[in-house]
């Protein structure tokens, strides 16, 4: 299904679909995706903030019961992505500003992954465009791989994107986005560096599958096109109408 143009609708409609979608992804990951010491969670709680789908290793045995006969691994075979980064920054990867200190609590499942779905509420306001790109740097510098998808065009708060604004906190580097594709799939990857793996899109356009690392160089497919699918379909038709109707 092509990607519709969010801007004919009001914040609220595109939440609903944000609603659905993280579901559609977690339910997609954990139904085969991810091997079975993995699993995914949508919109939990985690050290103050709040992800659209975690994505946990499971670190204790007393789910045994759970494994699947086939093995651990659940005979998925992570790789590297068919993508190419297109930046790294230092080996040395440090946050320019504030640093912060995680408690994990042992035994327990540890957190290696998050997909954020930016929503127009992400750029509504300065302060708010802010914590999020915050948000991503303290994920990034705790090794917490992540993958962000923004079907937004650029506003005068992010006139290059959110990849942008992200970047140049991570790495203090500028990044200009090609002016006909406006809308960003990002894909980092955390590791003693931390690689960007970048696709532009535009409306009318279909969705690229995007990795999603669980280790440095070992990531899986996330089905973006499938999943966003199965979430429109539980649209309201009068907003389907709407996001479906022929530009005028």
């Amino acid at each position: 299904m092509p990607i519709h143009d969010w801007t004919r609708v009001k914040a609220g409609i595109f939440h609903a679909l944000h609603h659905d979608w993280i579901t559609e992804i977690a339910r997609a990951l954990n139904h085969g995706l991810l091997p079975s010491d993995y699993y995914a969670l949508p919109e939990q709680h985690a050290s103050g903030r709040n992800p659209d789908v975690l994505t946990l290793e499971r670190l204790t045995n007393d789910d045994a019961e759970d494994q699947p006969s086939n093995g651990p691994s659940n005979g998925v075979v992570l790789a590297p992505p068919k993508l190419r980064p297109i930046a790294e920054t230092d080996m040395a990867f440090y946050r320019r500003k504030q640093k912060s200190v995680t408690v994990r609590q042992v035994p327990g499942d540890r957190i290696v992954a998050m997909v954020e779905i930016v929503s127009p509420g992400n750029k509504a306001s300065h302060h708010a465009i802010r914590a999020f790109v915050d948000k991503a740097a303290e994920l990034l510098d705790q090794h917490i791989h992540l993958l962000m998808v923004d079907l937004h065009p650029p506003g005068r708060r992010d006139p290059q994107g959110i990849h942008n604004e992200i970047w140049q906190e991570i790495a203090d580097e500028e990044y200009t986005m090609p002016p006909a594709k406006p809308l960003t799939l990002a894909s980092y990857e955390a590791g003693l560096s931390i690689r960007a793996y970048v696709v532009h899109a535009a409306v009318g356009e279909l969705l690229s599958e995007m990795p999603l690392f669980l280790a440095p160089d070992e990531a899986v497919s996330v089905p973006l096109e499938a999943t966003y699918t199965a979430a429109f379909v539980e649209m309201p038709k009068r907003w389907k109408r709407v996001l479906e109707a022929a530009p005028v």
